[in-house]
């Protein structure tokens, strides 16, 4: 009886909101054997199977081949006044996100979390964050989003828990727990691991557990049967509710094998697979993986089907400055790559670069260059909130959160128009210069430059669907073709500081080439297809090849 008494004492210790006392109380009765399932039935543990509701999908069958714009909910408007953002906020600017001509929305981790910010240290997979809403305010941002013709996905964070999850501080009791096998245990810390230049293993009385992100974020059991199901089943939660996918965060750290082997293991690859079959069984669902080290690999149809362009990113700004290196492996990549991949310039993480205003230092006609290549290249744009207004990082914070600062609505030093309270975090900057208000309606701004080439992109299907053909790079000017059907776009990029003129050929013979967007240029190619152009300096030229 002093050791059931022990053991009642040290998971009391545990509680850590009055949210968990009931489990506790009903793990009491479990422990003195007075019915398993009544308590169970009383765990804060949500793993109750969720068979598939699938009903249609109202968006448009391409939606997913559009721009996407990448939200930070709590960094991107504020409806309530706390000083964080939520999802009554974004829905509220939702019309200024269909008016830019963004078709889809990531949002970073929305469930709840440890963590308290980023939201990756997730505590229950079927709940949203409680400072950003509720499940009936996310039902309802779904529901205008595809009202306006935009798909909305979530980042799920399948790797991993947080170390307060409730699964995770059951199994922390110890082996005879029955979730104690759902993480990755061994009775002492095994020696020899290096990742990312830290120990994974953390030692306990109860054994050594494994977190490839760090104590506070175990590992997941994806040996166990009945942890891909638990997934499965959240998974399964969210799309009923009609969400339209996933961008699934660290897929290739879903197995470890060894010490050695350790990252992007098949076993790995396989529950991508699995979980992309899930997912798309869902009609007009679309997934991405985050997967750093074989990108393309995972952008394969059989695998994810789509994964971010990791490597790209660093070369648009570099050619935007006029390095013709960065320029060649631009017009080389998706001579190779599948057209599947997700492009962007920057996002939420520091290792992939600063925001793209801090990448070009402010240079604005730079900035406009790097932003035309990977929004009119093959690939699935992902926009970074607050790029399309040119907003900077702030300096002086810690690791990522530079990166995660509220959004820049109005010329407000100290709100930003984000929020009527104190931020969580400090304005951009810049706000003062680059914000919303001051952006929206001037034809010259970095606003009207996306919303330009949003619109060519979702007015001309070979810029969203077509091939990509007779890429070149000659002197300081990147060239390519885009082919849908009869349908025929060249777009034409100078990254350099003076006007250039040169001959692009491969058009067809007698064919007429017609401004896409501005009324300029018309052209005509000679009878071997060929045409004279000249490019300003620092523009972007897109053409319509006609008959």
């Amino acid at each position: 009886m002093q050791y059931l008494w022990r053991r009642f004492s040290a998971r009391l210790r545990r509680i850590q909101t009055d949210f968990r006392l009931k489990r506790q109380l009903g793990l009491f009765v479990w422990v003195l054997g007075l019915g398993v399932a009544p308590a169970m039935a009383n765990f804060p543990i949500k793993v109750t199977p969720v068979p598939a509701k699938i009903q249609p999908s109202t968006l448009a069958e391409d939606w997913h081949r559009g721009a996407f714009m990448e939200i930070f909910v709590r960094g991107y408007s504020d409806s309530d006044g706390d000083g964080i953002g939520d999802l009554k906020g974004l829905t509220s600017k939702l019309d200024y996100l269909k008016d830019l001509g963004v078709k889809g929305i990531w949002l970073m981790p929305i469930t709840a979390s440890a963590d308290g910010d980023h939201g990756y240290a997730t505590t229950d997979y079927r709940s949203v964050e409680p400072a950003y809403g509720t499940l009936a305010d996310f039902d309802t941002l779904i529901e205008e989003a595809h009202a306006r013709g935009i798909g909305v996905i979530m980042d799920y964070v399948i790797n991993h828990s947080a170390s307060s999850h409730p699964l995770f501080l059951e199994a922390q009791t110890g082996p005879k727990s029955p979730y104690y096998d759902w993480f990755v245990w061994e009775p002492v810390a095994p020696s020899g691991w290096d990742i990312w230049g830290k120990n994974p293993w953390t030692q306990t009385g109860q054994g050594a557990y494994f977190g490839t992100f760090g104590p506070h974020m175990p590992d997941f059991n994806f040996k166990n049967p009945a942890v891909l199901a638990y997934h499965q089943d959240n998974l399964r939660f969210w799309l009923n509710r009609g969400l339209d996918g996933f961008r699934l965060d660290a897929v290739p750290h879903l197995v470890e094998t060894n010490a050695t082997d350790w990252n992007d293991q098949p076993e790995s690859r396989r529950i991508t697979a699995e979980l992309r079959e899930l997912i798309t069984a869902y009609p007009k669902r679309y997934v991405v993986c985050e997967a750093t080290a074989e990108p393309q690999v995972y952008a394969h149809p059989k695998l994810c089907g789509s994964a971010f362009a990791f490597g790209l990113e660093r070369h648009l700004a570099q050619a935007a400055a006029g390095d013709t290196r960065a320029m060649s492996a631009i017009a080389e990549y998706f001579k190779v790559a599948p057209h599947s991949m997700a492009s962007f310039a920057s996002n939420h993480d520091l290792f992939a670069g600063q925001r793209l205003w801090d990448q070009v230092s402010g240079d604005s006609d730079r900035y406009r260059l790097a932003a035309a290549t990977y929004l009119l290249l093959p690939g699935t744009p992902f926009i970074y909130y607050g790029e399309e207004i040119g907003m900077g990082a702030v300096r002086g914070l810690q690791g990522d959160e530079p990166l995660r600062t509220p959004m820049s609505w109005a010329p407000d030093a100290v709100r930003g128009g984000f929020t009527s309270g104190k931020p969580f975090r400090p304005i951009a900057p810049n706000v003062m210069q680059q914000h919303v208000g001051q952006q929206v309606g001037d034809p010259r701004s970095i606003h009207a430059f996306y919303k330009r080439v949003l619109n060519l992109r979702n007015r001309y299907p070979a810029l969203s669907r077509g091939s990509y053909e007779f890429a070149f790079v000659r002197g300081q000017v990147l060239g390519f073709q885009r082919r849908f059907g009869n349908e025929t776009v060249v777009v034409l990029i100078n990254y350099g500081l003076r006007s250039a003129q040169l001959g692009v050929s491969d058009l067809g013979p007698r064919r007429t080439l017609a401004s896409a967007d501005l009324p300029e240029q018309t052209l005509r190619t000679d009878a071997r297809g060929r045409a004279q152009v000249r490019i300003p300096a620092q523009s972007l030229r897109v053409f319509l090849v006609k008959s």
